[in-house]
């Protein structure tokens, strides 16, 4: 059996968390091997895991309450005298666990205890003794008692604060084990090394390592435990940064850039002016500085690496279709990749619209020039089409293709890539995005192209800090002129889902449009929800009658699509009955109403961006959706939540962050945190958005002098723990 070397009475030796996580749980005196196998159970395997599994919350025994003037769903420590206590026989020969039942006093009442499959109470609660008892009172056949609380035997050491660890019932182990286990590691360990040093810490007020370690989880007063925590959250957070800052600068130490050509005085050349002059429409203040600032970045030696985020109808398409005109006047292609075939058909629409009449210099022609060309190559490009459009792009034919996954593909070539653009970006892993970057340097420059990422849903601005500090962020946060406020209804019943139905005769009678919105195409036993061809069939003949409704979704033909979506515009169509392909993309500004059925079944982010639809002109418009599921909700019933916010809201960043208060860190951030490197403390939600910052400025400051952490051997070695080497190299290809 592994064991820690022994430690000195008198200056004991620091361990450091590589050290802690090469030693298993089974190296403590107190754990049994039936124990530590229930552990591994539960993903704690070394002694590392184990001070890592951090209490969820802490108890003050201070205060105490008597048992007269306990509340039912009030939670209290009690201290009590145990009067009896049994383990009553089963009845039946049914499969239920044992319990064990006590009456409990106090000098002002008694109080019934129970206790599910944990028989062994009787022996540790023997009548006669006493203990303080920490629960929640509930009624139970009438009766006033506590289930399974957390016990404190009367007589132990005099602790104020008692941490709380998640027990398991299945692996039999209780919150008390956990802290017996945990005091034995710590003592054992001595010292932890702290990496920052004296004058950091103090700058920062961080506690050391040690003094984080036992204070979180052997507390004696409230302060101690929330300095604690700060320490503990700052060093997940720091650990990150660090991480993103060594990635990011291994990126720019072996990039090969591209130079663009733009102008000198600020503008980003004569084809991006020439697209800006002819729009339809003034570009926003937020749209005139995207486009300024990504040229500087495209001007640069470096390879640009940004993120443009901005709310639904914030023009997105307008400044990324700038940034692939900037490539595309010097000579170079451009790339749009977007996750599903619906989106690329949509974005090719939009995209050869918004061109239209754009030429470039070309001396092989008789007029001088040529229009700029935009292709479309998808999985469903039939074979010969495909061949054709493969030629053309390796013999720079082409100045800009917009595709899918397709793009990714061996047999496709660029002759010069000079930017790439990826829509709804976290739909991509890194791995595609390092293929795409391969390609340019395949091509006659190579080069890395310059990447621009976007995000048609706003994520908090703290997540975007933590996720993707390997790029810079661009907001748009300004809508176009004109547009009118969308005014959002979640219809609960019957009666308001009737009064939904006539706002969309009555808008229909006016000239305009109406989405109806179902989350399936066709019926399922198994998901009980409306499908889009069913709803489309009711609709028609019995809720809609007298309308012209059209049916559009995504397992269509792209020709099929094309030919509904131009009846919708054209109003030959009133009605679209549509799955969500018309979630992004999407630009008919006839459109005033947006029918969500089935609302619940859609998150935050899915049902702003369908309520995005419509408000596209100055026209008043408005968003139903149809929850009947919802319509007994509790205030903190998370469909409840969600629907609430988006009748309160318009804005995408403060729905952004109610999304990340009801699903927390680990679905924002995804696969970037993997194993031990989740944020365990570190909260985006409570509070630790200034730790982020403060993460940030640290790790850039010593980064900055050291930017492969030579000098700092224990950062690096912290950071290959928590990350690992496989997950690193997989991220620096990003």
């Amino acid at each position: 059996m592994t064991t820690l070397p022994p430690q000195p009475r008198v200056s004991p030796p620091a361990r450091s968390l590589p050290f802690l996580a090469e030693h298993p749980v089974t190296v403590l005196e107190s754990l049994t091997d039936q124990k530590a196998e229930a552990l591994a159970d539960l993903g704690i395997v070394t002694v590392l895991d184990l001070l890592t599994y951090y209490p969820y919350r802490h108890h003050d025994r201070r205060r105490q309450a008597r048992l007269a003037d306990l509340k039912v769903g009030e939670e209290a420590w009690v201290e009590v005298a145990i009067r009896s206590g049994r383990v009553p026989p089963r009845r039946g020969r049914g499969r239920g666990g044992s319990r064990a039942e006590f009456t409990v006093a106090d000098p002002s009442g008694t109080l019934a205890v129970t206790f599910f499959n944990q028989p062994w109470r009787v022996k540790q609660l023997p009548a006669g003794s006493r203990a303080l008892l920490f629960g929640k009172l509930t009624l139970f056949g009438g009766r006033r008692q506590f289930a399974n609380p957390t016990v404190d035997l009367a007589g132990d050491p005099d602790r104020r604060l008692v941490a709380m660890y998640r027990s398991s019932e299945k692996a039999g182990i209780t919150s008390r084990e956990f802290e017996g286990w945990i005091t034995e590691a710590l003592d054992r360990a001595g010292v932890i090394v702290d990496p920052l040093p004296e004058e950091l810490r103090a700058e920062h007020d961080l506690v050391t390592r040690s003094e984080a370690f036992r204070q979180y989880h052997r507390p004696d007063e409230i302060e101690e435990k929330d300095s604690a925590r700060r320490r503990l959250a700052f060093d997940e957070l720091f650990r990150l940064q660090l991480e993103v800052g060594i990635r990011r600068r291994a990126l720019e130490r072996d990039a090969r850039g591209i130079r663009h050509l733009v102008d000198p005085h600020g503008g980003t050349g004569d084809l991006v002016s020439a697209f800006v002059a002819g729009l339809p429409f003034p570009l926003t203040g937020a749209q005139a500085r995207a486009i300024a600032e990504i040229g500087t970045d495209l001007a640069g030696p470096l390879p640009m690496h940004r993120l443009l985020q901005g709310d639904v109808g914030a023009g997105k398409t307008v400044v990324a279709l700038a940034a692939l005109l900037v490539a595309v006047q010097g000579g170079h292609q451009g790339a749009l990749m977007a996750p599903t075939e619906v989106l690329a058909e949509q974005h090719h629409l939009a995209v050869r619209s918004l061109l239209e009449g754009l030429t470039l210099p070309d001396d092989t022609t008789l007029e001088g020039s040529r229009p700029v060309r935009v292709v479309l190559l998808t999985g469903r490009t039939p074979a010969a089409e495909r061949r054709r459009l493969l030629a053309e792009l390796a013999g720079s034919g082409i100045d800009i293709v917009i595709g899918t996954h397709a793009l990714l593909t061996g047999d496709v070539t660029f002759a010069d890539l000079g930017a790439v653009v990826i829509d709804e970006q976290h739909r991509f892993g890194v791995e595609q995005r390092a293929t795409l970057r391969a390609k340019g340097r395949e091509g006659t420059a190579g080069a890395d192209p310059d990447l621009l990422v976007m995000t048609a849903t706003p994520i908090p601005r703290t997540a975007a800090m933590v996720v993707f500090g390997d790029l810079d962020v661009t907001e748009l946060d300004e809508l176009p002129a004109g547009r009118a406020p969308v005014e959002t209804v979640w219809a609960r019943g019957p009666l308001e889902e009737e009064g939904v139905w006539e706002r969309v005769r009555s808008e229909v009678a006016a000239g305009h449009r109406a989405y109806v919105v179902c989350p399936l195409v066709e019926g399922s036993e198994r998901i009980q929800a409306t499908s889009a061809t069913e709803e489309y069939d009711r609709l028609r003949a019995e809720v809609l009658p007298e309308l012209r409704l059209g049916l559009l979704h995504g397992q269509m033909k792209p020709a099929e699509k094309e030919v509904v979506m131009a009846d919708f515009r054209t109003g030959k169509v009133q009605v679209l009955v549509a799955t969500t392909v018309i979630e992004v993309g999407v630009d008919v500004p006839e459109a005033t109403v947006m029918v969500v059925e089935d609302a619940e079944r859609f998150g935050i982010a899915q049902l702003h961006q369908l309520r995005g639809r419509v408000g596209r002109s100055t026209l008043p418009s408005w968003c139903h959706l149809l929850s009947v599921a919802a319509e007994d909700a509790g205030p903190t019933d998370p469909v409840a939540v969600r629907l609430r916010a988006l009748e309160r809201t318009t804005d995408g960043f403060e729905l952004a962050d109610v999304d990340l208060e009801l699903r927390g860190e680990g679905s924002i951030l995804g696969s970037r945190q993997k194993g031990r490197s989740d944020l365990k403390l570190a909260s985006l939600r409570r509070g630790d958005r200034p730790l982020v910052l403060e993460a940030r400025e640290v790790a850039e400051g010593l980064l900055e002098g050291d930017p492969r952490l030579e000098a700092q051997p224990l950062l690096a070695r912290e950071i290959r723990l928590f990350v690992g080497e496989e997950e690193a190299a997989f991220l620096l290809k990003s």
